[in-house]
């Protein structure tokens, strides 16, 4: 006999399906494309299939009165749909799905329906048009129009951010202490410790975060290998879905997954890119270069505001320093205005202007608590 909790389980997972059968068929009811209209009937019968299970789970369990009915939500997504078209609401249901696309990874009478959860939310992905170009299209077409010229992308970008973050933490933190009247010798010291202390953190920030989304994706790519092996049917259903929605006709699509799956090493390749959005060839690239990257730029942005403490004390190191460090936060302002699409000398002038005041604020808390202290 099923627990409570179980019963509760069914009943919301009964619940989910019901909605999703009956928002998807009236996608189909609202879309005009043929193509995009046998996806939708489609994916609302796979939606109508999960509910049959639940159903007969609460049979079993005793419970034979289940008359599920969409919810208010439901209702109103697929009004919206019929008055402005499926495109309308698409972005919404994606996000759902994309919410959902685990729900069932971790209850064990329903490992079952944990690919085909996830592959809708791909299907959806695709019918939105929230693909990936591919590397080489991609690039070539990025290369043709002219305000992509300029940038060289998130390298770029990562780049003037790293050293925008080693610039600006260590020259408010040496305003800071400038200000509580510490000696020239002191604030030096606090500087070099300051550009360490922040390097370090964010290499090892940067090493944590690429070593773990490398681990999940392995786990990911582990976990769709089984779902190849264990129900090829279902993940090369998916995949026919997935062409669907791209565009090709439901015949060609199929026909293209089933050649797909004559080779489980490129059907794989094609599920995780497709499915899950990871480059088994990357995996987010290596731990090591990306923190020796980000030790290396925060470095280079932290170095300024200290050089001038190392040849000069008092007054004059204090002016030299915050003079040496606006000159450093234009040149990233200039940098920034590369893949922000404002103009230079905007962008150097907001970088000085926001630098500075945060610096001003540093140095003002620093003669406070200087005074306080003394």
């Amino acid at each position: 006999m099923a627990e409570h909790d179980d019963i509760e389980r069914f009943r919301k997972n009964l619940q989910d399906e019901v909605d999703g059968a009956a928002l998807y068929a009236a996608l189909a009811a609202a879309e005009t494309d043929p193509v995009r209209k046998d996806l939708f009937l489609q994916l609302s019968e796979a939606e109508s299939g999960h509910a049959k299970l639940w159903r007969e789970k609460l049979a079993a369990a005793g419970i034979t009165d289940v008359h599920y009915l969409p919810t208010l939500r439901t209702r109103v997504l697929a009004r919206l749909a019929r008055r402005f078209g499926p495109h309308f609401v698409l972005p919404t249901i994606a996000a759902g799905e994309f919410a959902d696309r685990d729900k069932y990874s971790q209850q064990a009478d329903a490992k079952s329906l944990s690919a085909e959860e996830r592959g809708h939310a791909a299907v959806i992905g695709a019918a939105l048009g929230d693909r990936r170009p591919s590397p080489t299209i991609g690039s070539d077409i990025a290369q043709a129009e002219p305000w992509h010229r300029g940038a060289s992308g998130n390298d770029l970008r990562a780049a003037v951010l790293g050293a925008n973050d080693g610039l600006a933490s260590n020259f408010c933190l040496l305003m800071g202490v400038a200000g509580a009247g510490t000696s020239s010798k002191t604030i030096l010291l606090t500087g070099l410790a300051g550009l360490l202390a922040g390097a370090c953190s964010m290499a090892l920030g940067e090493w944590l975060s690429v070593t773990n989304s490398r681990e999940l994706a392995r786990t990911q790519i582990s976990k769709e290998r089984s779902e190849l092996e264990q129900t090829p049917e279902s993940e090369q259903k998916e995949l026919a879905l997935i062409y669907q929605a791209k565009g090709l006709e439901r015949a060609e699509a199929q026909r293209i997954a089933a050649e797909l799956m004559r080779d489980k090493t490129a059907a794989l390749d094609t599920l995780v890119r497709e499915e899950l959005g990871i480059d088994p060839g990357q995996l987010g690239g290596n731990p090591w270069t990306a923190a020796g990257s980000s030790f290396a730029l925060f470095v280079t942005g932290a170095i300024f505001p200290v050089l001038p403490f190392i040849w000069l004390k008092g007054p004059p190191a204090i002016a030299v320093c915050a003079g040496v460090s606006a000159l450093a936060l234009a040149a990233i302002g200039f940098a920034t205005s590369l893949f922000n699409g404002r103009g230079p000398w905007f962008s150097a002038a907001r970088q000085v202007v926001i630098g500075c005041l945060a610096a001003a604020v540093t140095y003002g808390v620093g003669m406070l608590m200087g005074v306080s202290l003394s």
